[in-house]
C-alpha cells in the first residue's frame, strides 16, 4: 500500500462516544429501539453515549447533520463515534465537513451501509475507521447482542486485538419490525449459513481493507469523490457487500466490473464478499430460492473479478455488511486473507 493511514488511538471506559444519525434519524421513528441499544452500548463498553441535536431529528438537513459530525470530532471529550444506521443522502453531507477535524484529533469511527460516505471521506483523509456497528440494527433489537458483534466492537474501540473471522453458524436478512415491540426481545427469523467460498490461489495475503457497500461505492465514484489511483489500493484487501435493496445479480456484477475497469480489481490481492440479504420485510423467498439467489450473487461476483484479477484471493459469504450477526472489520486497517487455511484475521488496533 502506498498510504500509511492514521489509527485512531483507543477508548477507555467511562469515555464519552458519539451517537450520530448522519443518514437516517431512524431514533426519532422507534425509540424504544434505540433507548435499549444505548443501555447495551454502555453495558458491552462501558462508555457513556452522547446524543447530538440530529440524533433524533427525522429529515434534519445535510448541514445541521454535518454540523453534527464536525462537533463530535471537535470534542476532545468524545473518543468515539458510532452511526445509529445507514439510510440513502449521506453522500449530501460529506461536502459541509470539516476535513481538518479528524486529522487534528482522530477517533474510531463506525458504521456501516450509508455511512460508507464516511468511512471513504476519512480514508481520503489518511484515517482508519471500522465498518460496522450500527446500534439500531446490531444493538437494539433482540434479547441480546450477538458475541461477535460485541467481540468485534470491544475490539475496535477498546483492546485493539487480533481476532479471528469465523462463522456464527446462524444468520437473518432482517429483524422484526421495529414498530413491533417484539423486536425488542426477539431476533428476526435466523437460518443455518453455508460455508464459505474460497476462489483464487491458496496463498496468504495481508493488506489494508477498503470498500464497504457496493451501491454506495458506484456513488462515491461516480461524485469523484476517491481522489487516487488504483495504485493506492496495491496489496490491499477489497470489502463489499450488498445492501437490504436486494439488488438483482447482474447489476451487482455491472458494478463489480465498474470496479474493474477503475482499475481497482486489478490492485488488491483479496476480495471479502459478505453475506446478502436476500430478503426484507415484505419478501421473503422459500428457502431453495433464497439460496439461489445467493449462489447467484456469488457467482457473478467471483466470475467478474478473477476475470480481472485471477491471482487475487477471494472469500464469499462473509459475515459483515447487511446480515446478522455481524463482525465489524477495519476500514483501512490490516486484514489477512489466508486462501490455504481458509482463515481470515482482523487487527483491530
Amino acid at each position: 500500500m502506498t498510504l500509511d493511514l492514521l489509527r485512531p488511538r483507543k477508548a477507555r471506559p467511562g469515555d464519552r462516544i458519539a451517537v450520530l444519525s448522519p443518514s437516517f434519524a431512524a431514533p426519532g421513528v422507534y425509540p424504544e429501539v434505540h433507548e435499549q441499544a444505548m443501555r447495551r452500548l454502555a453495558e458491552v463498553t462501558g462508555l457513556v453515549p452522547v446524543e447530538y441535536p440530529t440524533t433524533r431529528r427525522v429529515g434534519a438537513t445535510p448541514q445541521a447533520r454535518a454540523a453534527d459530525i464536525n462537533a463530535a470530532f471537535a470534542d476532545p471529550e468524545v473518543r468515539a463515534i458510532l452511526a445509529v444506521v445507514g439510510g440513502d443522502d449521506q453522500i449530501t453531507v460529506i461536502p459541509h465537513l470539516d476535513a481538518d477535524l479528524p486529522r487534528a484529533d482522530p477517533k474510531p469511527f463506525l458504521g456501516t451501509s450509508d455511512n460508507t460516505n464516511l468511512h471513504h471521506w476519512l480514508w481520503a483523509l489518511g484515517v482508519a475507521s471500522f465498518y460496522g456497528g450500527s446500534s439500531q440494527v446490531h444493538l437494539g433489537p433482540g434479547p441480546a447482542v450477538d458475541d461477535i458483534h460485541a467481540r468485534s466492537l470491544r475490539a475496535a474501540l477498546f483492546t485493539g486485538e487480533r481476532l479471528e473471522i469465523t462463522d456464527p453458524g446462524e444468520s437473518e436478512d432482517v429483524g422484526i419490525d421495529w414498530a413491533d415491540p417484539r423486536a425488542l426481545e426477539s431476533f428476526g427469523e435466523r437460518e443455518p449459513t453455508e460455508p464459505w467460498s474460497w476462489y483464487g490461489p491458496r496463498r496468504r495475503v495481508t493488506g489494508i481493507t477498503w470498500g464497504g457497500c457496493l451501491e454506495v461505492i458506484e456513488w462515491i465514484l461516480t461524485a469523484g469523490r476517491f481522489p487516487f489511483p488504483p495504485e493506492a489500493l496495491r496489496g490491499g484487501v477489497l470489502l463489499i457487500e450488498t445492501s437490504e435493496e436486494l439488488l438483482p445479480a447482474r447489476q451487482v456484477g455491472r458494478i463489480v466490473r465498474s470496479l474493474g475497469e477503475r482499475g481497482i480489481l486489478g490492485a488488491v490481492d483479496a476480495v471479502l464478499v459478505a453475506r446478502p440479504p436476500v430478503s426484507d420485510l415484505t419478501r421473503r423467498p422459500a428457502a431453495e430460492d433464497r439460496a439461489r439467489l445467493r449462489e447467484q450473487q456469488r457467482d457473478t461476483v467471483v466470475e467478474v473479478v478473477t476475470g480481472y484479477n485471477p491471482q487475487a484471493v477471494v472469500c464469499v459469504g462473509v459475515p459483515f455488511g447487511h446480515t446478522r450477526p455481524q463482525w465489524i472489520l477495519p476500514h483501512g486497517g490490516p486484514v489477512t486473507v489466508d486462501g490455504g487455511e481458509r482463515r481470515i484475521c482482523a487487527d483491530y488496533r
